[in-house]
C-alpha cells in the first residue's frame, strides 16, 4: 500500500463528505446517531470478541498494564458506547444556532453564527469507545472525520466502524463522513497531520510521546493535553468523610484514566485526622503511597517523595501526598506542578471553595467532588473527543460546542457605509 496516496484519498473524500454534514437536517443527524447505536447494542457479541481477541495480543506483545485496562471493552462499556450515541442524539444540534446580536448605531444587526470546523482528524491509542464517541460528536456538530486508532484495538475499531457506516447508510449520509485509517502503518499519521488542504483540526487521544509528537510535527491546528497531573487538596474545613469518600474515588475508582488524582494534598491541621484512615484505605487496594517528610511523620510507611513524584502522571496504584500549610500553599503546589487538567478542594468554607475556583489555572476545577467526574459523559456532552488543557477555543471536556466555531453574521435592510 501506498500509505500517503491512501490517506490523502481519505483526506479527499472526508472532504468532500464535510460539505454535505454541514448542511445536514437535524433529524438526519439524530437518526444516524440511533442507527449506530442500535447496531452496536445489535452487534455486541461480535464487539467484545473482537476486542478479546486485541486485548490477548496486546497481553502476548507484553503492553503495560495501563494500557490494556484502557484496551478492555466490557458488556457495559458497549452499552456505554450506545447509550452516549443516543445522548448526542438528544442534544441540542448547536449548527446554525445564532446570538449575540445587536443593532449597531448604523442601523446593522451583527451577531454571530455557530458552524462546523470541517474535517477532524482524531488520532487515539488504546481506547476502542473513542471510535464511537468521535463519531457520534462529529456527526451531530455537522463535521466529517477521519479516525486513525492505535493498532493494539485494530481489531474492535472495525467492527465498531462497521456500525457508523452502516447508521450512516440508513441516515442517507455519506459514509465517508467518519472514515476509520485501516492501515496501521505509522506513516499514516504522519501524513494526516500535514493533510492542511483537507484536514481543518486534530485531535491526539494517548500517550505523552504520542502527543507530544503530534504537537511538534503537525502542521494543522492540534486540541490536546499532555498529561493529567490531577490534585485533591483538603481543606481544614473539610467534613472529614466526605474527604475520606472523595479522595479514595479520585484515585482507586481507575488508575489509568487522565482524569485520576496522583498527588494528594492535605493541610496541616486535619492531616493527622485524615491520612491515617485514608492510608489504610489505599493499602488495602495495593496502592503505593509516596510522601513528604511531614506525611511519613503520620504514614511512617510511605516512600519518601522525589521532586519529581510532584510532576509524575503514574496512571497506576501510585500516589503522592503532601502536607500543606494552607490553602494558599495547596493552589501555589497546584499551579506549580499540575497539568492544567483537573483539580478538586474538600471544605466547607464556601470562601475558600470560590477561591480555589477562581484561582486554580486548571480546565476543569471542582469542589467537593471527585476528580474522576471530569468526562464529557458526566458533564452532559454525551460524549467527549478528548479534554483540552489549551485555553484557546476548546477547554475542558470537547464536546459539540468544541468541535465548532462562529462566524460574524450582518443583516442589513440595503445599509450602505457613509
Amino acid at each position: 500500500m501506498d500509505v500517503a496516496a491512501y490517506t490523502l484519498g481519505l483526506g479527499r473524500a472526508a472532504r468532500a463528505a464535510s460539505r454535505a454534514m454541514a448542511k445536514a437536517d437535524t433529524n438526519a443527524k439524530n437518526a444516524a446517531l440511533n442507527a449506530i447505536a442500535d447496531a452496536i447494542d445489535r452487534d455486541a457479541a461480535l464487539l467484545l470478541a473482537a476486542n478479546a481477541a486485541d486485548v490477548a495480543t496486546a497481553q502476548a506483545n507484553g503492553l503495560d498494564a495501563a494500557l490494556i485496562d484502557r484496551l478492555t471493552l466490557t458488556a457495559k462499556g458497549v452499552t456505554a458506547m450506545a447509550a452516549g450515541l443516543r445522548q448526542i442524539a438528544t442534544l441540542p444540534d448547536p449548527v446554525g444556532e445564532m446570538s449575540d446580536f445587536a443593532y449597531r448605531p448604523s442601523g446593522i444587526q451583527v451577531g454571530k453564527m455557530r458552524v462546523p470546523l470541517g474535517v477532524i482528524g482524531i488520532i487515539y491509542e488504546a481506547r476502542p469507545n473513542v471510535t464511537a464517541d468521535a463519531a457520534g460528536l462529529c456527526l451531530k456538530s455537522g463535521n466529517a472525520a477521519i479516525l486513525r486508532g492505535g493498532s493494539e484495538a485494530a481489531r474492535c475499531n472495525q467492527a465498531i466502524a462497521a456500525c457508523v457506516r452502516e447508521g450512516l447508510r440508513t441516515a442517507g449520509l455519506p459514509e465517508t463522513a467518519v472514515q476509520v485509517v485501516e492501515t496501521t502503518d505509522r506513516a499514516a499519521v504522519g501524513t494526516l497531520i500535514t493533510m492542511t488542504e483537507y484536514v481543518d483540526v486534530i485531535v491526539p487521544r494517548g500517550g505523552k510521546g504520542l502527543i507530544e509528537r503530534i504537537s511538534r510535527e503537525a502542521r494543522v491546528p492540534v486540541i490536546k493535553h499532555l498529561d493529567g497531573i490531577c490534585h485533591v487538596y483538603i481543606d481544614d474545613e473539610a467534613d472529614p468523610d466526605k474527604a475520606i469518600r472523595v479522595a479514595d474515588n479520585a484515585k482507586t475508582q481507575r488508575y489509568a484514566p487522565c482524569n485520576t488524582m496522583e498527588t494528594l494534598l492535605v493541610n496541616d491541621n486535619v492531616a493527622e485526622l485524615i491520612l491515617p484512615p485514608l492510608a489504610e484505605i489505599y493499602r488495602s487496594k495495593g496502592v503505593e503511597l509516596r510522601g513528604c517528610p511531614r506525611t511519613r511523620d503520620i504514614v511512617p510507611d510511605a516512600i519518601a517523595a522525589t521532586e519529581e513524584d510532584w510532576r509524575t502522571e503514574y496512571l497506576a496504584p501510585i500516589l503522592s501526598i503532601k502536607v500543606v500549610e494552607d490553602l494558599d500553599a495547596a493552589i501555589d503546589h497546584i499551579n506549580d506542578y499540575g497539568s492544567h487538567h483537573t483539580d478538586a478542594i474538600v471544605t466547607e468554607n464556601y470562601t475558600k471553595a470560590r477561591r480555589f475556583l477562581r484561582e486554580v489555572d486548571s480546565a476543569s476545577v471542582m469542589v467537593n467532588a471527585s476528580t474522576r467526574f471530569a468526562d464529557g459523559f458526566e458533564y452532559g456532552l454525551g460524549a467527549e473527543i478528548g479534554i483540552s488543557t489549551d485555553k484557546i477555543h476548546a477547554r475542558g471536556p470537547v464536546g459539540l460546542d468544541g468541535l465548532t466555531s462562529q462566524k460574524w453574521v450582518v443583516l442589513g435592510d440595503g445599509h450602505i457605509r457613509t
